[in-house]
């Protein structure tokens, strides 16, 4: 439903029916109850004001010319029911049959008023010019209707009053018609905007998913594998592995209702999203880690970290995460030192000690997608985010971001 129905769908149907068609709906559209009314009074007027003057000039006819008169001055009136639609010829043959018959002249001025009304630029040039010739004609065949002079001083006055009269109603049309398009473009642009947050928040969802389902998985593949490699294992470390992998099952669970939770069409709104991981709850990311085999050394500066606000430690927390995930899988052995440096502007450093997890052009290998998510996601911050073999033959991955203290 466009702009316009929706606007009319508020409007009571008793006032629809006094409204043209056009502004109802288009050029060319089907006759409303109003332009039934309209146009069958516009039709009987020149039909009336036809037989008057065929009446006032029957002098200056013959039996023949006055019979060729009311035949082309009822055809005059007939071609006004097709004037919205077709108003450049209905203008075109009314004004020439005006210009010889008596009876055509009344629906020659409702043409020319109608293609004032409706009529491009340039068409209405020519009917006006047209119909401002026809006068001399018309005064030459009937001199009942008065000496030539007189004529002429009267009726080519009268052809630019009937156009400037028209023009009024066409000036508010067009305003109207400009306004119904600007809120059809407003619509457009508010459901532009909508989608637009929709897809972002979108994105926004799939980046929380894959930072939390990744770490997630990852520590329960370290968990499985450690069972897997270690038959030998005591009953107690089996069951202590199996709690950790039951706990992570169960976070990993409980993270991704809450994740897609927001993506039901049905969900309520006004359920508060569960808060986001801050700085506060990096220590108990790399205590889990820790649990897990990594050799994790923690560097941070605790006078600053208490003030770094919390969206900004909430991407801290995603870059530690990521790295974190990344080592876990692509280097299992490697001593990872973590490093938060606060500047301005605030470094954050994950470093796999002593293991390049690149592919030869740089990239991190087999792990495009997180570090694609992590990019946007420091450059929403306005940081930035680089990753690669460190001089030591370590691997890298480094957020600057603008911080002061």
């Amino acid at each position: 439903m466009t702009a316009v129905a929706r606007q009319h769908a508020s409007v009571p149907r008793w006032q629809l029916r006094l409204l043209p068609g056009e502004l109802l709906q288009a050029t060319g559209a089907r006759r409303s109850v109003r332009d039934w009314v309209v146009d069958t009074l516009v039709f009987g007027l020149a039909v009336v004001t036809g037989v008057i003057t065929l009446v006032v000039t029957a002098p200056d006819h013959d039996r023949l010319t006055l019979v060729l008169d009311a035949a082309f001055g009822t055809a005059a009136c007939l071609a006004l029911w097709f004037r919205r639609s077709r108003p450049v010829a209905v203008g075109v043959f009314a004004l020439s049959v005006a210009a010889v018959s008596s009876m055509a002249g009344g629906a020659g001025l409702i043409a020319l008023f109608n293609a004032a009304i409706r009529a491009p630029a340039r068409a209405l040039a020519g009917l006006t010019a047209l119909a401002v010739a026809g006068v001399p004609i018309y005064a030459v065949l009937y001199p009942s209707m008065g000496s030539f002079t007189s004529q002429m001083l009267f009726c080519i006055p009268a052809m630019f009053v009937v156009v400037g009269w028209g023009l009024f109603p066409r000036a508010r049309r067009e305003l109207i018609g400009s306004l119904h398009a600007r809120a059809e473009q407003l619509e457009a642009e508010q459901r532009l905007r909508v989608e637009q947050a929709r897809d972002a928040e979108r994105r926004r969802i799939a980046r929380e998913m894959h930072d939390v389902l990744a770490h997630r998985i990852s520590l329960l593949s370290v968990h499985a594998g450690a069972l897997e490699f270690r038959p030998d294992a005591s009953p107690e470390e089996v069951a202590e592995a199996a709690a950790v992998i039951r706990a992570a099952a169960q976070s990993a669970m409980q993270e991704l209702r809450e994740v897609i939770g927001v993506l039901r069409e049905d969900a309520d709104e006004t359920v508060p999203e569960p808060p986001q991981p801050t700085l506060a709850q990096l220590p108990a990311l790399l205590e889990e880690s820790r649990a897990a085999g990594m050799k994790i050394t923690w560097v941070d500066d605790p006078a600053a970290t208490g003030m770094i606000p919390p969206a900004l430690g909430r991407t801290v927390y995603r870059v530690v995460q990521e790295g974190l995930t990344n080592a876990r899988k692509h280097a299992p052995n490697a001593a990872v030192e973590v490093k938060l440096e606060a500047g301005p502007p605030l470094l954050l450093d994950v470093i796999s000690r002593g293991s390049v997890l690149a592919s030869t052009d740089g990239r991190l290998a087999g792990a495009g997608t997180g570090l694609v998510g992590l990019v946007e996601r420091v450059a929403l911050a306005g940081g930035q985010l680089d990753h690669g073999p460190g001089p030591n033959g370590d691997f890298v991955l480094r957020a600057t971001l603008p911080w002061t203290r």
